[in-house]
């Protein structure tokens, strides 16, 4: 996404938007194992909320994951 910089004089120059990304490892219990992801930062909010195994379902469904 793109936008622009407002300085005080109303100038206006090009900046992007970038989403908030962050490499985390999750343990999944039900294959014993560490796995790492690289998701937003909202990403991570559903995660806790949900489950990691709730979360990865999720993501094979949509062809996010493949794991």
């Amino acid at each position: 996404m793109v936008g622009n910089n407002v300085s005080f004089s109303k100038r206006r120059t090009k900046r992007r938007f970038y989403p908030n990304l962050i490499t985390k490892r999750f343990y999944v219990p039900a294959e014993d194992k560490w796995i790492t992801l690289t998701i937003a930062a909202s990403a991570l909010r559903t995660v806790n909320k949900i489950g990691i195994h709730e979360a990865l379902k999720r993501a094979k469904e949509k062809g996010y994951y493949r794991g």
